[in-house]
C-alpha cells in the first residue's frame, strides 16, 4: 500500500466566496484527465453521502453555534478523507478539492475567532495526517466575490467585512506557509491559473 505521505496528487482549492473555485477546480481536472491522470474532485463542505446532510446544516440553518460549526465541519472532513480522498491517493489518483480545512483555519479559526491553532489542532486529527501538498488561494476582492455569487447561503450572508477577515487570513498563512499555500490572483483568467498551478506542481 502507497502512503499517502509519498505522493504529491492532493491539491485543494482555497477563497473567499465568490472567488472562482469550483470553475478552477474543473478547469484543473480536465487538464490533467488530458493528460492520461485519474482525478477525483470533491467539495467540502460535502463529498460522501453524510458530508452532504452536513452541507445543508452548515449552509442552509437560519442560526448554528459556532462550536457546532466547527465539530460540524471536521466531522464532514474527517468522512470524506476517510471514504474517498485517501483510498484515492493510495490508489494513485488526483485528489482536487474545492476547499479543504483551511477554510476551517480561515472563516471559523480567524473571521469568526474562534482561535486558527485550536481550529488547526481539531481538523489536522480528524484528517489523520491527509493534508493538501498544495492549497491553492483565488485571491479576489471581497466585494466583487460577493457580487460574483450565485447562491447567497448562511455563511455567505455575514457580508464584506467577515469575508475580508477570512482573506487576511488566507494571505496571513501564505506568508507562513509559503511551501504549501500559493496565492493567485482572482483576475487572472481560468486557463492561466491552471498553467500557475502545474508549474508549482512541475508539471
Amino acid at each position: 500500500m502507497v502512503s499517502v505521505a509519498d505522493v504529491s496528487r492532493y491539491i485543494a482549492l482555497e477563497g473567499v466566496d465568490g472567488s472562482g473555485k469550483s470553475t478552477v477546480v474543473s478547469a484543473l481536472a480536465t487538464r490533467l484527465r488530458d493528460a492520461g491522470e485519474t482525478v477525483v474532485t470533491v467539495r467540502e463542505p460535502g463529498g460522501s453521502p453524510f458530508g452532504e446532510v452536513v452541507r445543508g446544516l452548515l449552509l442552509d440553518s437560519d442560526h448554528l453555534d459556532i462550536k457546532a460549526e466547527v465539530l460540524l465541519f471536521a466531522a464532514q472532513r474527517a468522512v470524506l478523507t476517510s471514504e474517498v480522498v485517501r483510498p484515492a491517493l493510495e490508489g494513485g489518483e488526483w485528489v482536487i478539492s474545492d476547499r479543504t480545512y483551511y477554510s476551517s483555519l480561515a472563516y471559523q479559526g480567524r473571521a469568526r475567532g474562534v482561535g486558527m491553532d485550536w481550529v488547526r489542532e481539531i481538523n489536522e486529527w480528524a484528517v489523520d495526517g491527509v493534508i493538501p501538498d498544495l492549497v491553492v488561494v483565488l485571491d479576489v476582492d471581497p466585494e466583487e466575490g460577493l457580487r460574483r455569487q450565485h447562491r447567497e447561503d448562511r455563511i455567505g450572508r455575514e457580508g464584506v467585512d467577515f469575508q475580508s477577515e477570512v482573506r487576511a487570513a488566507y494571505l496571513e498563512l501564505a506568508e507562513a506557509e509559503p511551501d504549501r499555500v500559493l496565492i493567485l490572483k482572482g483576475s487572472l483568467a481560468v486557463e492561466e491559473m491552471v498553467d500557475a498551478i502545474l508549474e508549482r506542481l512541475g508539471r
